[in-house]
């Protein structure tokens, strides 16, 4: 009971957020450009601070757990069969792979895993480890694709010139790449910040997720194609969550438990967090970079549904209490 009161209770800002956009878009209440003014705002502004603040304050080493190897392994395959399944049977181009990839194997680690993690595991230690390895170590990936993938292509099929160059400079023409790299640097150096400073990320970096959930409710609201008119079929949503919500965590479960003979608490942490849902941000970087939004809406809004069994099952075979 303890258990599924804890998935109601990360679940459902996720749910009401995403209704109260789909009702704002419904109605008129926001205007026709609101989605993709909230979009810039979450890309440009409240997510670089958010992401700021959570590593400026963290530990890279943490990495080193065993643990991360377990998660970093199911990510990294599942991820990878994402782009390849999207783009071999679903005819995706490079960047809208990389959505397919994100769809599959990018977790909701922040809003859902942590009150999930304080009441199944006890603490979100394991959880923060995660939010790292995303923000520092797949994210770049998955924006580098984007960003390769959707350089303009001349009349005659032909790439611009400066691909290089533009390769090395995106770090600071993408504000998700730079605040992480700051942080970094920040946490490195072991600089304190003023107060002042650090406080009004925590505020503008707290409207990060209740936006992009917003967001996400105002793209229900206007149909199931992209501006690109492309519609994300179920078969392709339902091979993004199958891979999200069972390949992932059994994966997880493999490396974790038979091959690196991880503790039982250690093997729950993994295959939990591996469980969790597609994270909103694939939604977001579909929008900011004017690809698909179909895929990554449904397979959030599935998957977010589809977890729910995934992470109680999860939950009562490898628990303390099986």
């Amino acid at each position: 009971m303890a258990v599924m009161h804890a998935l109601l209770s990360g679940f459902a800002p996720i749910w009401i957020l995403t209704a109260i956009g789909y009702a704002a878009g419904r109605g008129g209440l926001l205007g026709e450009q609101a989605e993709s003014v909230l979009g810039r705002f979450v890309f440009h502004v409240a997510m670089p601070a958010a992401l700021f603040t959570m590593v400026s304050g963290s530990r890279p080493a943490s990495f080193a757990h065993p643990s991360m190897v377990a998660f970093a392994a199911g990510t990294a395959l599942v991820s990878g069969l994402g782009y390849a399944v999207g783009r071999r049977f679903f005819g995706r181009k490079r960047a809208d792979g990389a959505i397919s990839s994100m769809a599959s194997g990018y977790v909701n680690s922040a809003n859902l895993g942590i009150p999930v993690a304080v009441q199944v595991l006890g603490d979100a230690s394991f959880v923060a480890q995660v939010i790292l390895f995303q923000v520092l170590l797949v994210s770049p990936v998955i924006l580098t694709l984007l960003d390769s993938g959707t350089q303009a292509v001349g009349p005659a099929g032909e790439r611009p010139s400066g691909g290089l160059r533009r390769m090395l400079t995106m770090p600071v023409r993408n504000p998700v790449i730079m605040a992480s790299l700051l942080g970094v640097a920040v946490s490195l150096s072991g600089l304190r910040l003023p107060a002042a400073v650090t406080h009004s990320c925590d505020v503008l970096g707290a409207a990060a997720v209740p936006t992009a959930l917003i967001t996400l409710g105002l793209s229900l609201h206007g149909g199931p194609a992209d501006g690109t008119g492309r519609v994300a079929g179920r078969t392709e949503v339902g091979v993004a969550v199958a891979l999200k919500t069972l390949v992932q965590p059994l994966v997880a479960f493999v490396v974790a438990g038979p091959l690196l003979h991880l503790p039982d608490h250690q093997v729950l942490a993994v295959v939990l967090c591996s469980a969790l849902p597609t994270a909103q941000n694939a939604f977001i970087y579909a929008r900011q970079y004017g690809l698909d939004t179909g895929l990554a809406r449904n397979s959030v809004v599935a998957s977010t549904v589809v977890s729910m069994v995934t992470l109680s099952f999860a939950t009562w075979a490898l628990g303390p209490s099986r």
